[in-house]
């Protein structure tokens, strides 16, 4: 097929999505969710799991908002299982590979470090700049947004200088362009799918960027005089305590605010407005995304490939025994 047919392909947005891994990646259908990774010898390990959501229990779960907040839950529990695989299955030998304790303990931390340097750390240094959270509280909600997007490009930035890490995002970005080959129902070979660019309107990068300039709008309809007010607190520190509490309360519903956005752009990617809203988002990923080996490509297919295979009703290739 020539370059102009490739051009001229009508693209089909698809639901999957995906992640990068240690040596791999994980991809998420409908039905099933499927993680290939290169194992030492070389060789791609796959595994495929059922997909079980809580939706397809609980219809009322799907509606605008909530869905994006099981789906934010449901996200992070998937990320921690494909990790786990990953690690089980990269490592050169035993000592290397980490137990599923150790990965649990390692998420728990993670989310905790996030809160303290995305809120907290934004909010106490505000409080320091500009006063009390109640005495100029437009002023310190923009300041402490600002301060928390800052934190977020230099944690970004810190991360990406980490060799180790330069490989992940690698595979991110082997993720983002298989994913867009697909939609454009091009054969899932690495010179076709090497043809596109790393960045994509779905990726979770741009997700977290989304969350924090909506944080910024939310939290400064938040009523902080009025709750302290209510609670009797009247101490510049509890009231920053009150102002901490409340963003870590609304968090979920502002991931699901996030959630819609990004929803509504990966139906319309090419609508103005659409390039406009998430320009930030798809800059930020050159920071997080890096242009993929061909081997890395071929693990990204393997695991589409597993995916693929249950959208299309065909009976998926026979996944060996978990590694761990």
């Amino acid at each position: 097929m020539s370059d102009t047919a490739y051009a001229t392909e009508r693209i089909k947005y698809t639901h999957i999505g995906g992640q990068a891994v240690l040596e791999g990646i994980m991809m998420r259908g409908k039905h099933n969710w499927a993680v290939a990774v290169r194992q030492p010898d070389g060789e791609i390990y796959i595994e495929e799991h059922e997909l079980k959501t809580a939706v397809s229990k609980r219809p009322w779960l799907g509606k605008p908002i909530i869905r994006g907040i099981v789906g934010l839950y449901e996200t992070l529990v998937l990320a921690m299982k494909a990790f786990s695989v990953s690690a089980s299955v990269a490592g050169e030998s035993e000592e290397e590979q980490l137990s599923s304790r150790e990965i649990a303990f390692t998420m728990v931390l993670g989310v905790g470090l996030a809160i303290a340097l995305f809120i907290v750390l934004p909010a106490v240094v505000t409080n320091l700049l500009v006063g009390g959270a109640t005495d100029k509280p437009f002023t310190w909600n923009i300041v402490d947004g600002l301060l928390r997007v800052l934190a977020f490009f230099t944690y970004i930035w810190a991360v990406s200088r980490i060799k180790d890490i330069q490989r992940v995002f690698a595979y991110h970005g082997a993720e983002h362009k298989t994913i867009h080959a697909y939609e454009h129902g091009l054969p899932l070979e690495a010179d076709v799918i090497q043809r596109y660019e790393t960045m994509h309107v779905r990726c979770g990068t741009s997700f977290l960027l989304m969350v924090m300039v909506i944080a910024i709008l939310v939290f400064s309809l938040v009523p902080v005089k009025a709750l302290a007010a209510a609670l009797g607190a009247e101490g510049r520190y509890a009231i920053l305590a009150i102002a901490i509490a409340m963003r870590l309360v609304l968090l979920p519903l502002i991931a699901g605010l996030a959630y819609e956005v990004i929803k509504w752009a990966g139906k319309a990617p090419d609508n103005p407005v659409v390039r406009v809203v998430l320009w930030p988002g798809l800059m930020l990923q050159k920071m997080t995304t890096r242009e993929p080996t061909d081997d890395m490509i071929e693990i990204a297919v393997a695991a589409m490939n597993a995916v693929i295979a249950r959208e299309e009703g065909e009976d998926p290739p026979p996944a060996p025994l978990p590694a761990h």
